[in-house]
């Protein structure tokens, strides 16, 4: 199928050609990520007093998979920011809760962060913060210790309807509660060993992890898309594609925003469309926008010839 691509009109404004200056914003330093970070990775130094069983390590892996795929890929990502399909709202409560479980934030936090992001990344000035022209270590002490803040942050077409949100207020405002809460509950019925792994562990690991695909994702890889005049494109890497359930086919994603498949090719297997196809033939997902069923091509990408 040939995509045509869309035109400007009807894109959000973090997607259309006009920008903003880089300078529209500054960064500061970001204390509860940097709290939270090493308390999490502190709390999982315990693990070695209390060494997990191999089916403690299977139930984190499990957690993982279910809070990372369907609530952060799936539910967040997908489905509340890029609006690829639409579900019943207990569905979308449910994804976002686990969303919330994966321990990398709150979700109102995460959409402002990606509008003010995409913003930039997608016009020809963008600020050093959001642009991969620098080292692993200096990526990690900028998004694990630090925040960008924009001066206007109404003018990055952060949804209101998600601004007000009950739930996802609700879960913005308690969501670190919500994982120890988990964490404790688990201590009472099942001991420390199984808390340590299934919370703490699993935690800083995804938050690590997360942060290390999306530095990846943006140095090197596989470019199946040029976008004219954006500043940062993305990559394609299979294997880090296919262990963050298709987040790893940024390139893809960079080009498709609108698209629920991010992984395009057979060799590319995109463990959170094929969540979502089966959500859809148990019809608790209908309206799926992909890549090869409907045009969600951005206005400026092209593919690269050869």
């Amino acid at each position: 199928m040939v995509l045509a691509p869309l035109n400007e009109a009807s894109l959000p404004p973090q997607q259309r050609p006009e920008t903003l200056a880089a300078s529209e914003g500054k960064v500061v330093l970001a204390p509860t990520k940097v709290v939270w970070l090493y308390s999490v990775l502190a709390t999982s130094g315990l693990l070695w007093l209390f060494p997990p069983s191999l089916l403690a390590c299977e139930a984190a892996l499990g957690l993982a998979v279910v809070t990372l795929c369907a609530g952060h890929s799936v539910g967040l990502h997908r489905g509340i920011i890029h609006k690829a399909y639409e579900c019943p709202r207990w569905l979308r409560c449910a994804l976002a809760y686990a969303f919330v479980q994966t321990g990398i934030g709150g979700p109102i936090s995460w959409i402002r962060l990606h509008y003010v992001r995409d913003y930039y990344q997608n016009a020809a000035e963008c600020p050093r913060y959001f642009r991969y022209e620098h080292s692993l270590a200096r990526d990690y002490l900028w998004n694990l210790h630090l925040r960008f803040v924009p001066r206007d942050a109404s003018v990055y077409g952060f949804p209101a309807s998600e601004e007000r949100d009950p739930w996802l207020r609700f879960l913005e405002s308690t969501w670190p509660a919500h994982v120890i809460a988990f964490g404790l509950a688990l201590w009472l019925a099942f001991g420390p060993s199984v808390a340590l792994v299934c919370v703490p562990v699993r935690v800083a690991l995804s938050v690590l992890g997360h942060w290390f695909v999306g530095f990846a994702a943006h140095k090197r890889g596989a470019i199946r898309y040029d976008l004219d005049g954006s500043a940062e494109i993305g990559r394609n890497l299979p294997l880090l594609g296919i262990l963050s359930f298709g987040e790893g086919f940024h390139n893809n994603h960079h080009a498709n925003p609108g698209s629920a498949r991010m992984g395009e090719t057979p060799l590319e297997l995109d463990l959170g469309w094929y969540l979502l196809l089966a959500l859809e033939r148990l019809r608790l997902v209908h309206n799926l926008q992909a890549t090869g069923r409907t045009a969600v091509r951005r206005f400026n990408a092209r593919l690269r010839s050869g």
